[in-house]
């Protein structure tokens, strides 16, 4: 009970924090915006789904990458020491996963909607495709929050964070392409189920790497 109580209390920071700080996630959010538009502007419809499926997953992409890398990166040692003195490692890395997966999960939503709405959309099993939106906004959340971690550890924090998610992301990018595809296409759900088990071995994965390696992190 108490490390729920400690999370719930984490994740209430966060949004405190992000409502105070409120052009970083407005940065965020108009970075969508102007990608999707830009998309729009340079091809109006996309009517080749293996191309509006990969196009899609590259901008939440990057739109992870703006929203998550500043989780570890913008808090001061002075405040992790802080939290370290109050809180759990454990409760840290949920509560900081929670919040950026919950994020995530908003920004992708928006950014389907709008690149639906501009573009056109063509998934033909919604319900399956946004249950991929899902998997993949936790994962990439996830894995971004423990890259941030490490690289706040260290000087050259942007560089360490491109270096060490990049091995990480990308077979997580490629399995969501390949699991959404038969969403956008149509096609029998049981046959991305190989691909859908493998998206979700690998969240699991990035949890419990995450709760297992932070506290021995958070010690340094």
């Amino acid at each position: 009970m108490k490390l729920i109580h400690e999370i719930k209390h984490l994740i209430h920071k966060e949004f405190l924090l992000e409502f105070r700080q409120k052009y970083a996630f407005a940065g965020v959010l108009l970075y969508v915006f102007s990608t999707v538009f830009i998309c729009y502007l340079s091809f109006k419809k996309i009517l080749i789904p293996a191309n509006w499926n990969a196009l899609f997953w590259i901008i939440v992409l990057f739109a992870a990458i703006n929203a998550v890398t500043k989780s570890f990166l913008q808090e001061s040692k002075g405040r992790q020491l802080y939290y370290y003195t109050l809180h759990s490692p454990v409760a840290v890395i949920i509560s900081k996963i929670i919040y950026n997966s919950l994020l995530m999960i908003s920004l992708s939503f928006l950014c389907f909607f709008c690149y639906g709405l501009l573009i056109k959309n063509i998934v033909q099993d919604i319900p399956f495709f946004i249950l991929n939106i899902t998997l993949g906004s936790f994962g990439f959340a996830s894995v971004l929050t423990m890259v941030s971690a490490i690289a706040s550890k260290t000087n050259n924090n942007f560089s360490l964070m491109a270096i060490l998610s990049f091995p990480m992301l990308v077979p997580m990018l490629i399995t969501l392409i390949k699991t959404s595809k038969y969403s956008v296409d149509g096609l029998d759900r049981s046959l991305s189920y190989p691909y859908f088990g493998v998206l979700l071995l690998i969240n699991v994965l990035i949890i419990v790497l995450s709760v297992v390696l932070f506290p021995y992190l958070w010690r340094e």
